[in-house]
């Protein structure tokens, strides 16, 4: 079972990300203070756990967490500041949208910025070590799944339902035969042969 809390803070905040490596779609980030009573045997990286446990455990970290918030930082800003910053600032829109401010943060991956002078630390694999990060990242990606959903019927030819956005091979024939969409990441290399491509 993943272990509670990084450091003894009872306001301690996990975070998390998904949707970095898409070329579609937002990146979205959560942050989840969870109470010092929470126990939970399967909560772990979002990755690791079918569809369904995902859906069941979104429902119980929204419902059992102190508080918790979720942020999209769509393409336009992603092609303007980079992923990395994108990833990040999601990061603190989250972590703003707690009704209790965090006197520490732990955040999955070795990257952040400070976040109004909160003491922080990048665990990597965070997800699959703190429960705290893990429900971070059930959110995040449930979120994000949620919406390349409803993106897909907009578009259905990217079938984003599926792959949500993520560059798999017939995404990337969709973007070679159709061109790309207001959803595309711009910055991104879109097709392995791209070179340029002129918008």
């Amino acid at each position: 079972m993943l272990i509670s809390h990084y450091k003894d803070h009872k306001t301690e905040c996990g975070t998390d990300e998904a949707g970095r490596g898409c070329i579609a779609g937002p990146v979205t980030a959560a942050a989840v203070i969870l109470p010092e009573s929470f126990k939970n045997e399967i909560l772990r990286d979002s990755k690791k756990l079918s569809l369904k446990n995902r859906s069941s455990l979104r429902k119980i970290v929204e419902n059992e967490s102190s508080t918790y918030g979720v942020s999209h930082i769509f393409m336009e800003t992603i092609d303007e500041i980079n992923i990395l910053n994108a990833s990040i600032l999601a990061m603190h829109k989250s972590i703003e949208q707690l009704k209790v401010l965090p006197d520490h943060i732990i955040v999955d991956g070795n990257r952040f910025k400070p976040f109004k002078n909160i003491p922080y630390e990048c665990i990597i694999k965070g997800d699959d070590k703190y429960l705290s990060i893990a429900a971070a990242s059930i959110l995040a990606k449930t979120h994000r799944d949620e919406y390349m959903e409803k993106i897909h019927e907009e578009f259905p030819m990217y079938n984003w339902k599926k792959n949500k956005g993520y560059p798999t091979k017939e995404h990337r024939e969709a973007i070679r035969e159709f061109g790309i969409t207001k959803y595309h990441r711009k910055s991104f290399k879109l097709l392995p042969e791209q070179l340029e491509l002129n918008f």
